[in-house]
């Protein structure tokens, strides 16, 4: 370990198992870094070699620091690491504690904040942030202590969303791993109030939480308000007389985009509204492909440029989420930005988020394709409702912007760093 560190600008490491640039997890991490860097500190992304599950990185050149990740725009550290035959989608790193000793060593590391579940990093991290401060009390001097934070990003282990054998695993790993992470943590950074709920039932202390609802990111913001809401409808031939209602989001399982065509489905007699499937193929892709091919009343996009997002969100009525299972939901807080309310399922992070009534309207869960279906024809056909729901819903959505929330956090970070004599 080394000697305590000068006094200087406090530098943060943001652990997460791979980039993106789609993945909400992911996002939120790189932006993390982003944020932490504007706000004065010395951030970095500590990530693997892996970028949406493609190698960026080849294994000899391995724990290399970047001044502005080519894939992602920020400082990252890429570490050695491999993809996990178990659990599915999910990426380990290789001697990770003796990389936060090198990292410690070369950056020195004041504070940590690891991301997500299912896998080693958070639970390296947790021990090594142990480590540390029981090599302290046995050697009895002092030494550099780090401010450590865990973001799990959780998602209850629902029967109705895993099989058996993944349910059990998440409900094997929650109760080893959680422990270890709650007992070295100062912070259990939650979405949701109602994330956090479920994180002291696995054994968090209530002081332990803080309430993160990290949702867009102001430069995104910007350039939604900037927005031609007609490019869109120039690009893929949508015509200005139908109203648009929109999924955007990886065409999967999860996020449900087919029952959001079968809603289309029960609406084709509409011709004032049109629906519209934004986001790259993923596993239930044929699905809604083939369902979608069979009406007039859908089109689909593929994966859009962030100029064409931005628009679709300014020329969009309404966005439709049946996902089953959402932790958050940054897109949503992207549409409610551009003042368009949400048709939700509602299931965990959405029903806090998105609130019935007021920002938008749940359904009764992700596969109520009449009850999304019926609230549709309820805002196309009461205009005055919609725009209400729309203002509503950009006020919700300004109070998740990454500057508000992080400049909360840094303040946060930087009361716990100063109790902990760290500067």
């Amino acid at each position: 370990m080394g000697p305590p560190h000068a006094c200087r600008a406090m530098n943060v490491i943001i652990v997460m198992y791979q980039t993106s640039n789609s993945k909400g997890q992911e996002l939120l991490a790189q932006r993390m870094v982003k944020w932490f860097n504007r706000l004065g500190r010395r951030s970095w992304l500590v990530t693997s070699q892996y970028h949406d599950g493609h190698e960026v990185v080849r294994p000899s050149d391995a724990y290399t620091i970047y001044h502005s990740d080519p894939a992602v725009g920020v400082p990252t550290i890429r570490v050695k690491s491999y993809k996990a035959q178990w659990p599915p989608r999910r990426i380990m790193f290789s001697n990770f504690i003796d990389v936060l000793n090198d990292i410690d060593r070369e950056v020195g590391i004041d504070a940590v904040i690891t991301h997500s579940t299912l896998w080693n990093g958070p639970e390296e991290t947790s021990r090594w942030v142990i480590w540390k401060r029981l090599l302290a009390t046995v050697e009895g001097k002092d030494s550099h202590d780090v401010v450590y934070c865990h973001m799990s990003h959780y998602q209850p282990p629902d029967p109705q969303r895993y099989g058996p054998i993944e349910r059990t695993y998440r409900m094997t790993w929650n109760m080893s791993v959680f422990p270890t992470i709650f007992r070295a943590a100062d912070l259990i950074l939650a979405i949701t109030p109602i994330e956090a709920e479920d994180m002291i039932s696995l054994g968090a202390k209530p002081d332990q939480l803080y309430i993160f609802p990290a949702g867009i990111d102001d430069d995104e913001a910007v350039l939604i308000d900037a927005a031609d809401p007609d490019f869109i409808r120039y690009r893929y031939g949508m015509p200005h007389d139908r109203k648009l209602i929109t999924f955007l989001g990886t065409i999967e399982e999860r996020k449900n985009p087919l029952n959001v065509v079968r809603v289309a489905e029960r609406l084709r007699h509409r011709s004032d509204a049109l629906f519209v499937i934004a986001g790259k193929p993923g596993d239930q892709y044929d699905e809604v492909r083939e369902l979608a091919g069979k009406l007039n009343n859908v089109v689909m996009t593929g994966e859009l440029t962030f100029e064409e997002k931005a628009s679709l969100i300014r020329a969009s009525y309404i966005n439709i989420i049946l996902s089953r299972m959402e932790a958050f939901g940054i897109t949503q807080t992207e549409f409610m930005y551009g003042g368009v309310p949400i048709i939700t399922s509602a299931t965990y992070g959405q029903r806090w988020v998105v609130r019935d009534g007021v920002d938008g309207i749940h359904v009764k869960g992700p596969d109520d394709v009449d009850g999304a279906a019926k609230a549709v024809e309820y805002l196309l056909d009461n205009p005055d409702v919609r725009d209400s729901m729309a203002r509503n819903a950009r006020e919700r959505a300004s109070e998740f912007l990454f500057s508000k929330v992080m400049r909360e956090l840094d303040a946060r970070l930087t009361s716990i760093a100063k109790s902990k004599n760290i500067f």
